[in-house]
């Protein structure tokens, strides 16, 4: 998948686009409603697919005290894309002038300019432009105008309620992964690097893989989980724990990761995703070692089960 950052990188002599237009910020059932549509319509008419993006939340920038930390990061949103059949992007710098644009100007300078756009994808209820001006009805007029045709998908629900970036944030704020798995279509994850930590897991008998604090993907509640760790390929059974550890002190909020039977393993500085697939318990402290060591037990036998690997 090409990606491009401004409009002037988009090779002049690149095909003609179907482009569907988002934030893409968790690429959730709804955003791949859009992605498929786009993909199709490419194929059919012998375009390239792309996605336009925003490098960040328009809250960022336009009501930052609102602005919540990003479901999804940049890599994996990429790397999303690319799965969806997605053949390039641009992700666009949401900055002042960007959302100072004109929505014409918009349409203008790089739907048609740079994308030469044939055909775009949007969502009902999508707005662009400064302001939020520019509404479908707009965008069809335009479309008229300047000779692209636009298709609008409808909302996307599930069980009654909209799917949505905000709910699935909600659910995971709640620990409830299994429900925010159904609103992605797919496990939540958490990537990044490897990073030496306390090494207290080591003392205990359960040594533990810290994920650096600068890694991709929203963490959920404070709690144990069962779930995936995937490294070099291969993918291996794990407890992740995510909080402070409130039986030792000095561990800042993190996720940390017990991979169940194997103590051999060397993870340090190497790049894994790790995958929520049900919660176990939520955080607590417990009156010493030995406490804590008995129920890392019981949570590893759950895990087990939750992860269908039968007995050990």
């Amino acid at each position: 998948m090409l990606s491009w950052t401004k409009p002037s990188e988009v090779p002049r002599d690149f095909a003609s686009t179907a482009v569907t237009i988002g934030k893409f910020d968790g690429v959730h059932l709804g955003h791949q409603a859009l992605l498929s549509r786009v993909v199709d319509l490419a194929e059919e008419n012998f375009m390239a697919a792309v996605a336009l993006t925003f490098d960040r939340h328009p809250d960022a920038l336009l009501n930052p005290a609102e602005c919540k930390l990003p479901l999804i990061g940049q890599g994996q949103k990429n790397s999303l894309l690319a799965e969806a059949g997605i053949d390039a992007t641009l992700t666009l710098s949401f900055d002042e002038t960007l959302a100072a644009m004109p929505a014409q100007q918009f349409v203008q300078e790089i739907l048609i300019e740079s994308l030469r756009a044939k055909i775009v994808v949007v969502g009902e209820g999508f707005r662009f432009g400064n302001r939020g001006l520019g509404t479908v009805e707009l965008l069809r007029e335009l479309g008229s105008k300047f000779g692209f045709r636009v298709f609008v998908i409808p909302q996307v629900t599930l069980g009654g309620e909209p799917v949505s970036t905000t709910r699935i944030r909600e659910l995971l704020d709640q620990g409830k992964v299994v429900a925010a798995a159904a609103l992605l279509g797919r496990n939540h994850t958490t990537v990044g690097v490897i990073e030496h930590g306390l090494k207290i897991g080591r003392t205990i008998g359960f040594p533990t893989a810290n994920l650096s604090r600068d890694g991709e993907g929203y963490l959920p509640l404070d709690g144990v989980y069962a779930g995936w760790l995937y490294s070099d390929g291969q993918k291996y059974p794990a407890a992740h724990s995510v909080g402070t550890n409130e039986t030792f002190q000095g561990v800042p909020r993190l996720v940390e990761s017990f991979v169940l039977d194997r103590k051999d393993l060397d993870l340090y500085d190497k790049t894994v995703t790790l995958e929520y697939v049900q919660f176990i318990r939520p955080a607590a402290k417990f009156d010493g070692v030995e406490a804590l060591v008995e129920e890392i037990h019981r949570d590893i036998e759950k895990i087990r089960v939750a992860l269908e690997l039968g007995d050990n």
